[in-house]
């Protein structure tokens, strides 16, 4: 990699430049329901009145999804912000290679069908394919759609029995759409079974509830997963349909997200999709961040007490124990970690992001601190470094993760930003950093609650940190940079697309929407020492988070790649 050319018209700035990342913080469509309007953002106003501002376009086609009716998410959020282009991402790659039969040619999915089809290594029965994802058609991390082509080329390559273990989402659809989903799944499942054919739901539970961790913020949600999808130990009920309905009667309010465990049981009492030896098991989510945990309790050695085979030996996996592990044949979706190469199998090749804006900054020997939380240090590193773990310079980058509370967010609504919030200012002040890289998770984990006056008071914790972190910059003589990945909080109800007026629940109250929104999102330039070397007077109109990227290498005295989306300043 070589290094950035510098900008001979640049003259510098005392101070570091901080990108501060507000996850989930939009400009809102609706006045009604938008929680960032209606929170006392002093600072965030402050911010706007005075200095140059823009909107950057964050979901759709502007972040490398299929269409603009997609939301924008954290994922290709950070990887536009951090590669400074667009590539196309997860769900199109997906429906890319599902609608040309890539993804049926593969030696991934002929090892899942031929596992099943061929001698099958446990020799006790006919074994299974075993489907397990997010149940939505959010788009964000997985689509139904996805899973029902999946099931159909299944048949057809003569795979006998097929079991579907669903993680509602309630997050990036409605809240409490799960029937909406779970009905003509159920129709669908019907019109494939017979003719020796048997494909039904075999256990399921909320994506908030189970399985669906990430950072390892909280390992017991993979555990409760595992011990349903492959133990089948969960309350049994006859239907997901059921087991939805009951656990809505006995704890009113609870929402998609949070649904508890559950497995489909048999005439005989029995769980019907336990996963055995032998088996096959596609876990069908593309994005990777929730996807790792779950992959690492199917593939990795380490601890176990099966009575068939003995522990397996080697010092991997010890997050809780497995009990019994199901030598299976298992592949993810994509591949969800390209530096350690996870899943060992995987069905769709990710994007290929290169000349990501760290590795130039580490080659022209910038020196780098990112830091967030736990629930979103991924982000600002993993993913905003182009789905790569690790550093590009260990000495030049400093990563900093500061632990979340593992409560529920409406509990804790201001999260860790003022923890964070101490950190950068003492980073400021070091003279440590050439550049700083933060992310306020608050918008978007309080946002996907759905509890209004939570969210309220995560963005006035926040905007309280943003306050203190200007005072810190232009003492420092530092240089601002706010924007967020997508929207979130400015959307906080459900409207009637055709007239804008707010859904209502049957009491009356306004339905919570607990999705991203497709609204554009801020971009301020906070330059104290302002120079001249640029027009800042008004910020370009109709980019994308993409140019984030070029902006941050421009104010930090580099010209930007040629093939990178402009800064958006227009340079003197």
């Amino acid at each position: 990699m070589e290094a950035l050319r510098k900008n001979p018209n640049w003259k510098g700035r005392k101070g570091p430049v901080v990108l501060i990342i507000m996850d989930g913080v939009g400009c809102g469509k609706y006045r009604e329901g938008d929680a960032v309007a209606d929170a006392r953002m002093n600072a965030l106003d402050a911010l706007l009145a005075k200095y140059p501002n823009t909107r950057l376009r964050a979901h759709g086609k502007a972040v490398g999804l299929p269409s603009d009716d997609d939301m924008g998410n954290s994922e290709v959020g950070h990887n536009a912000m951090g590669c400074g282009r667009v590539f196309n991402q997860g769900a199109a790659l997906v429906s890319q290679a599902i609608a040309g039969g890539a993804m049926f040619q593969g030696a991934a999915w002929k090892e899942i069908v031929s596992n099943l089809t061929g001698a099958n290594p446990a020799g006790k029965h006919a074994g299974t394919l075993h489907f397990l994802g997010l149940f939505s058609d959010g788009n964000v991390h997985s689509h139904l759609d996805h899973l029902k082509a999946m099931i159909v080329q299944a048949k057809k390559e003569g795979i006998k029995r097929v079991r579907v273990h669903v993680l509602f989402d309630g997050r990036d659809v409605g809240e409490t759409s799960a029937l909406e989903y779970i009905d003509p799944f159920e129709a669908f499942l019907k019109e494939q079974s017979g003719e020796g054919f048997d494909a039904r739901i075999g256990s399921g539970g909320g994506r908030m509830w189970i399985t669906m961790d990430r950072y390892g913020a909280d390992w017991e949600m993979v555990h409760r997963g595992w011990e349903t999808h492959v133990h089948g130990r969960a309350r049994a009920f006859k239907s997901a349909r059921e087991a939805v309905e009951t656990c809505r009667r006995e704890i009113p309010g609870i929402i998609d997200q949070d649904l508890k465990e559950f497995v489909i049981a048999g005439d005989d009492g029995k769980p019907i999709g336990t996963i055995e030896d032998g088996d096959s098991v596609i876990y069908f989510n593309f994005r990777g961040d929730r996807s790792l945990e779950i992959t690492a309790a199917f593939e990795e050695d380490g601890p176990s007490k099966d009575p068939s085979g003995g522990p397996s030996g080697g010092s991997g996996f010890d997050k809780f124990d497995r009990g019994r592990r199901p030598r299976v044949c298992y592949a993810g979706m994509m591949e969800y970690d390209g530096d350690t190469h996870v899943p060992k199998r995987y069905l769709v090749s990710p994007p290929a992001i290169d000349r990501t804006m760290g590795e130039y900054l580490a080659a022209s020997g910038i020196r780098t601190l990112a830091i967030s939380e736990t629930q979103k240090y991924g982000h600002v590193t993993y993913f905003f470094n182009g789905n790569r773990t690790g550093k590009f310079d260990g000495e030049l980058e400093d990563y900093v993760e500061i632990k979340s509370d593992v409560v529920p967010f409406e509990q804790r609504p201001w999260m860790k930003c003022a923890d964070i919030a101490d950190r950068v200012i003492e980073a400021i002040g070091s003279g440590k950093y050439d550049f700083i890289r933060l992310n306020f998770p608050n918008g978007d984990m309080v946002g996907h609650t759905g509890i209004y006056q939570a969210v309220i008071c995560s963005m006035e914790a926040m905007d309280i940190q943003l306050g203190r972190i200007r005072k810190a910059a232009e003492e420092a003589g530092a240089l601002l940079i706010i924007t967020a990945d997508h929207g979130n909080s400015d959307d906080m109800y459900e409207h009637d697309k055709k007239t804008g007026a707010v859904s209502l629940k049957p009491d009356g109250s306004p339905r919570a929407k607990t999705s991203h929104s497709l609204n554009p999102v801020p971009c301020i330039i906070c330059d104290t020492g302002y120079q001249g070397e640029y027009d800042n007077g008004k910020l370009r109109e109709g980019l994308g988070i993409s140019s984030i990227a070029g902006t941050c290498m421009a104010l930090l005295g580099f010209i930007p790649p040629e093939d990178y989306d402009p800064p958006v300043f227009i340079m003197k």
